[in-house]
């Protein structure tokens, strides 16, 4: 789903954005960050997209960069969120809003304290 909202930036040309998504999943796998590294988590569905917020921006070479948390919920409606992490894919469908900021730079560059592409300000 990440690559997809990725394409979807790239094929609008948005440089600089804000993102919000609902909808369902079929797997989920969410990140949770700790000591410079991701540890992730695996969900199988089918899951309920509670909230899915994110933004858009590029980094040092221009490339689109989507950064985005989500919660899901269970069937039982246990909610569960991180990091939205590549290899998470939709279930029946999924609602992108995308805003663009016109006239925003928002770029990302890599922080070698935090080990983080973090927003250049």
């Amino acid at each position: 789903m990440i690559e997809a909202i990725r394409r979807r930036a790239e094929e609008s040309n948005v440089k600089a954005g804000i993102l919000i998504l609902i909808g369902s999943l079929s797997n989920v796998v969410m990140g949770f960050y700790r000591n410079g590294k991701y540890e992730l988590t695996r969900l199988n569905g089918p899951l309920e997209i509670a909230s899915c917020m994110g933004n858009i921006a590029v980094d040092e070479k221009g490339e689109v960069i989507i950064h985005s948390h989500i919660v899901v919920s269970s069937e039982k409606c246990e909610a569960f969120g991180g990091h939205l992490m590549k290899e998470s894919h939709v279930g029946v469908t999924a609602e992108l809003v995308i805003i663009e900021g016109s006239d925003v730079e928002l770029q990302r560059a890599f922080n070698k304290e935090t080990k983080l592409n973090l927003l250049q300000l």
